[in-house]
């Protein structure tokens, strides 16, 4: 069976294609009822880890998000040992932030205990969430106050260390100054759905951006759909940069999977169209 193409952060080999974990969480970025069917029916072991196997045996081995969430962390060991697929967890922890901390500096034994956490758990790429990495940008300096305390954490536990934003500037910002970090995370979906920013305007700083991208929200939380938000991202990344897709079944993984793998092959899409009783008439004979 074909394999997911890949690319390299910080010399960590992780499929182009990323596991998005908040279809499995609960945060659909829609309705309170909506979260709530994703924690009743997806939060369970089980049901993440037939999904998780799907893609691991595809080739799309690698996780985003929070790695320490029960039971997500044991849906991945699951995963793991029913293919003998290491998997490659990308976790987004955050960390204590209050009015002292623009002067102070974040709270270093707070930071020591979240990655130390993060260590254990597994995680070889770590990247501060948006509400740490968005908090301490400050537009003035063009800088991410003090992220360095977590970059050099991240580092000393043998991590590799990224940022996760919601900010287009932080990627601008993290060129700009060097900071120790070896890719991004960039919200990107043709809808334009959560970002600050025209989409083409995202889009020139993914391309111009000094390290690899790891866009997310492809399908604007399930606004668009996949045929069209897929096409879109993959068609203006460049071959460095990733896509993290949420899904809640495992077909809806395959789909998505068989989906990119045309699309990356410059390939026409073989989706299996819906029938309703309206399609009738557009159906050839």
């Amino acid at each position: 069976m074909e394999q997911f193409p890949r690319t390299s952060i910080g010399g960590v080999s992780v499929s182009r294609l990323i596991v998005g974990t908040n279809w499995f969480i609960g945060f659909s970025h829609c309705t309170p009822s909506k979260d709530n069917y994703i924690k009743e029916n997806i939060r369970q072991r089980k049901v993440m880890a037939d999904i998780l196997e799907v893609f691991f045996r595809r080739g799309v081995d690698s996780v985003l998000g929070g790695i320490t969430t029960e039971p997500l962390a044991d849906a991945i060991k699951e995963a793991q040992d029913r293919t003998g697929v290491k998997g490659v967890s990308i976790s987004t922890p955050h960390f204590k932030l209050g009015p002292e901390t623009p002067a102070n500096g974040l709270d270093p034994d707070d930071v020591k205990r979240q990655l130390d956490a993060e260590a254990r758990m597994g995680a070889t790429i770590c990247m501060p969430h948006q509400c740490i990495t968005d908090a301490l940008l400050d537009r003035c300096s063009r800088t991410i106050r003090h992220i360095d305390q977590i970059t050099r954490g991240i580092r000393e536990r043998g991590m590799v260390p990224g940022l996760s934003t919601h900010m287009p500037e932080a990627i601008i910002y993290a060129d700009e100054s060097k900071i120790d970090i070896e890719t991004y995370i960039s919200i990107y979906n043709s809808m334009g759905f959560l970002m600050q920013v025209e989409v083409d305007w995202t889009a020139s700083i993914i391309q111009k951006a000094a390290k690899p991208v790891l866009t997310i929200k492809p399908m604007a939380a399930g606004q668009v759909r996949p045929f069209q938000g897929m096409h879109f991202v993959w068609n203006t990344i460049r071959p460095q940069d990733m896509v993290a897709v949420g899904t809640m079944s495992p077909r809806e993984a395959e789909e998505l999977v068989d989906m990119s793998l045309q699309i990356l092959a410059n390939q026409a899409v073989n989706v299996q169209l819906q029938e309703t009783r309206s399609k009738a008439s557009v159906k050839p004979k």
